[in-house]
């Protein structure tokens, strides 16, 4: 029998504070701490585990998963605000019509012929019905009748769009990677536009950029290099020559940093399954897992020179040391790694009693805790591993006697059964522990880069984007990383705020104040001043990188009060927003969250994207306007809170420069597009209401105003939002230039949506008028008949539908057999519902008022004639700017090919262009230039 006591529940996956309480017959009760390591969640896989027992300890809504469904920011796309922007402009315009018909109503009401005229006088209730109330419920009464103005029907076809559109992404067979099995993700459809739109790129370093699949390359043995000439071919060992020695360490040293690598991690042996036939690698009969490939990476490294972890078994490791004997040594305790203490420890006893702490960690955890003279032989090694780009670490030892180890032990026991601060008490256990040891030496790992880094991120770069490198790498291997992939030109004049420039002491912030004043000085004269702003045009004739580390910007975000910098953060903003790219080394996972948060929230409100694979990116996934999450080698966490995830860093180029230029100005053209035609549908509505003594008599039948929206033209605008591609997917991957055009929401201003709403008034008044002038004439047809209000307002109808499908077909530059169908069988189905509904005497309408109408009317050849010359007047402008745009574009355009234009494109003028030759010679064959 047994009681568990846990925490109440929260969110964090990663945490867990418990303990068991064992009740023995007849004996004291036993308690056992309980952790993370403890904790099964949903989803989980049993490995070298056969079976297991478990209790509940979270239920329904109470889980973890069902916690982290809450709390998640709700991201806007800009093209979102627009369109709030644009209704209040229509909400307004409604509110005006009802205004002014409302009060020229009583103006031609205030002759009392026209308002009680003989053969329609008013009752007595009507007389002394109160004249204000009269006014409200007539302006309520236009409201109404003008209410269609307002595109409902939009919101319902915006999300459509971005819903259907989104499974393009998931189904690109680009984006398809054959190792992982897997192609990219959507978690939300609703920022599918802000793709297009980014101008911001922050990047993790570490299986982002780099592939995450580590190679041990060498180490040092108390300074002492030692590099072979070994490879890794499927998982498997084989040396190619003899082991290179530059100097040699002590036999004794040698073995025990070996011992560090085979005991100091938390890498599991997975047995190879039986199988009948030849085996590939008949040698291994296991493979190594682990969480972290580091690990892996250095427990191969160990194997190479001879010492081999054969496993953990009843608490005891076993290694094979190089004479082929078997090793055990008992495993007491984990001092597990995390991201602030940067290293971890195990305390293990030998089979003579002798207690060993082995420490690994990154090179700024471990040397503070060692003995100060053994630093510098080392840290020379490490610095150059870390300029040739590999991840280094560094190893330590000390050796523990019986009554320290039962002091550690004791404290870390009473840590773990904490149930109140209990990550507080260990890390202060583990930091008292991890003291006055002796440094051995340290191990070079090299993480390859991505294939096509480099090409996407100078596509990213031409496409007007600036790319930040957040990581919490030292500086040295950052930045040979940021040379690799050519985030930084040999011609980048690279700007530092470190802790090496600042330095230390209490001077350090003086010293930052005069180094920002100084990079402030060097840049801002050197800025061009272009009429219009600077958001996409921030090429210096000097490219300029910053590189900056963890400690010195929390002094920039947090300056001591003293200090009297409150405008550090302010100037250094202004220094970033300058540099042609960013390395920010040595971040903490919030500082990575605050970058963001800090370029989001600068003057202009540019959109950011933050992509990375592990854990540690969370924040500024979470944090940016878009996060991408990488299916990487760190798990799913960051593909499980990001927008989309994608398999590899390259694949980010498509998804931008095509996916996300393409779905932004398909929903662009359709939100315009709405506004327009609903334009174009109610001006003849308001015009008609001159003419009938503002009435509020419809121009329409209820079965027109009812089914226009939704049938007429619904599908035509969906199918177009859904598959235009005015410039083909292959030509926007390779010219780069093309994403600013659409930038900035290009096609969102004020200026086309002016162009929108003018073209729809036009329009509606030709519809009207033309009409209007159709019905001067005595009679319309042979027996002298005239037509009546509804077939006025029919035939205005017709044209309208038939004008605004034909302004969609006209817009469409990729036609598929889909925009064929919709846009023709809808204006099929038009003139077929128009005879069905007139055809029929129906039983359940009291009034038969468009019986025969639609018929009667195309009995007219006047009628047919005004129909097709009232089209061709509306769509002339549009037709006309068309072909004097594409003359235009044939005399200037020196390519192969003419791109298409769109109304609304935005023209670019110093546009920033690499100076690789590739670039340079798109820039020429596709210029872009203001009129």
């Amino acid at each position: 029998m047994a009681t568990i006591e846990c925490e109440q529940p929260q969110p964090d996956l990663y945490k867990f504070v418990g303990r068991i309480i064992i009740y023995r017959s007849n004996q004291e009760p036993v308690a056992r701490s309980l952790g993370p390591e403890n904790l099964l969640l949903k989803g989980a896989t049993l490995k070298n585990t056969k079976k297991i027992y478990g209790v509940a300890v979270y239920t329904g809504m109470e889980t973890k998963m069902a916690l982290n469904y809450q709390g998640k920011s709700q991201k806007r796309s800009a093209v979102e605000k627009s369109i709030n922007a644009f209704l209040i402009v229509y909400l307004c315009i409604l509110l005006g019509k009802a205004t002014v018909c409302t009060t020229l109503k009583y103006v031609w009401q205030s002759n009392p012929f026209n308002d009680e005229p003989w053969y329609n006088e008013k009752t007595k209730k009507e007389r002394e019905t109160f004249k204000v109330l009269r006014m409200f419920t007539d302006f309520l009464s236009f409201m109404v009748l003008f209410n269609f103005i307002i595109p409902v029907s939009m919101y319902v076809t915006v999300e459509m769009q971005k819903f259907l559109g989104s499974f393009f992404i998931s189904w690109d067979k680009e984006m398809y990677d054959e190792e992982i099995q897997e192609g990219a993700l959507v978690n939300t459809s609703d920022l599918n536009e802000e793709l297009g739109q980014v101008e911001y790129v922050f990047t993790d370093k570490t299986g982002t950029l780099t592939e995450n699949s580590m190679e041990f390359i060498e180490c040092c043995i108390d300074g002492h290099k030692y590099k072979d000439c070994i490879s890794e071919v499927d998982g498997f060992s084989q040396t190619d020559g003899h082991l290179k020695y530059y100097g040699k360490a002590e036999k004794s040293r040698e073995e025990l940093f070996l011992r560090a690598l085979c005991l100091c991690h938390t890498v599991q042996i997975k047995e190879a399954d039986q199988v009948d036939g030849l085996m590939a690698h008949p040698e291994r009969k296991y493979t190594y897992i682990s969480s972290s490939p580091d690990e892996i990476a250095l427990v191969k490294g160990a194997e190479k020179y001879g010492f081999t972890f054969l496993g953990l078994e009843n608490n005891f490791m076993k290694i094979q040391n190089q004479k082929n004997e078997t090793e055990m040594y008992q495993l007491l305790h984990v001092l597990n790694f995390d991201p602030v203490r940067r290293r971890m420890s195990v305390i293990v006893r030998t089979t003579t009693g002798k207690l060993l702490l082995f420490c690994k960690g990154a090179d700024s955890s471990i040397f503070p805790r060692v003995q100060q003279e053994e630093i510098q032989q080392t840290k020379v090694h490490v610095d150059r591993n870390a300029m040739d780009g590999y991840r280094t670490l560094c190893v330590a030892f000390k050796e523990l006697t019986e009554k320290e180890y039962d002091k550690i032990d004791k404290q870390l026991n009473e840590a773990k059964m904490a149930l109140q601060d209990r990550e507080e008490k260990m890390a202060k256990v583990f930091d008292d522990t991890e003291a006055d040891m002796h440094l051995i030496g340290a191990t070079a790992v090299e993480d390859r880069l991505q294939e096509q880094l480099a090409e996407t991120i100078e596509a990213l770069h031409a496409a007007g984007m600036k790319v930040w490198v957040l990581t919490g790498d030292k500086m040295e291997t950052a930045k040979s990383t940021c040379y690799a992939c050519r985030l930084f030109q040999t011609s980048t004049e690279l700007l530092e705020l470190t802790a090496r420039t600042v330095g230390e002491g209490e001077r350090k912030e003086d010293r930052l104040h005069e180094l920002l004043l100084e990079y402030h000085k060097k840049l801002i004269p050197d800025v061009p001043k272009h009429r219009g702003g600077l958001k996409r045009s921030w090429t210096l004739s000097q490219e300029y990188g910053l590189i900056i580390d963890g400690s010195t910007l929390s002094l920039i975000l947090n300056p001591s009060q003293d200090s009297g910098s409150s405008n550090y953060k302010s100037i250094f903003l202004q220094i970033c927003l300058k540099c042609t790219a960013v390395l920010c080394c040595r971040m903490a996972p919030l500082q990575k969250a605050q970058i963001v948060r800090m370029v989001k929230n600068t003057k202009g409100s540019p959109i950011t994207l933050s992509i990375g694979d592990g854990a540690n990116d969370v924040s500024m996934i979470l944090e940016a306007h878009v996060g991408i999450g990488i299916k990487g080698k760190e798990g799913r966490q960051a593909s499980r809170n990001s927008d989309y995830a994608v398999p590899k860093f390259k694949h980010l180029r498509k998804l931008l420069l095509a996916h996300g230029h393409l779905y932004y100005v398909r929903i662009a053209h359709l939100v315009q597009y709405f506004f327009y035609k609903n334009l174009c549908f109610i001006l003849p509505q308001f015009l008609y209401q001159f003419f009938c003594g503002f009435s509020q008599q419809p121009l329409y039948d209820a079965a027109y105003l009812t089914m226009y929206n939704i049938c007429f033209t619904s599908l035509p605008i969906l199918a177009y939002s859904l598959l235009e591609q005015h410039i083909s997917i292959d030509t926007l991957t390779s010219d780069p230039q093309l994403y600013m055009k659409v930038s900035d929401n290009a096609m969102l201003q004020w200026r086309p949506f002016l162009y929108w709403t003018f073209l729809g008034a036009f329009e509606g008044l030709v519809f009207f008028f033309g009409v209007y002038f159709l019905f001067q004439s005595s009679s319309l047809e042979d027996n002298g008949k005239v037509f009546g209000n509804w077939t006025f307002g029919t035939i205005v109808f017709t044209v309208l539908v038939f004008t605004v499908t034909l302004k969609l077909a006209l817009d469409t530059r990729f036609w598929t057999w889909m925009n064929h169908f919709v846009i023709w069988g809808s204006l099929a189905f038009y003139v077929f519902f128009s005879f069905f509904w007139g055809g029929v005497i129906w039983p359940f309408l009291k009034q038969q008022r468009m019986y025969f109408v639609f018929a009667h009317m195309l009995t007219s050849v006047s009628t047919w004639l005004a129909i097709i010359l009232l089209i061709f007047i509306s769509l002339f402008p549009e037709i006309l700017l068309i072909v004097l745009k594409n003359i235009k574009e044939k005399n200037h355009q020196a390519g192969p090919f003419d791109l298409p234009v769109l109304v609304s494109y935005k023209r670019i003028e110093n546009g920033y262009v690499k100076a690789e030759d590739a670039v340079t010679n798109l820039a020429e064959r596709y210029p872009l230039r203001i009129p």
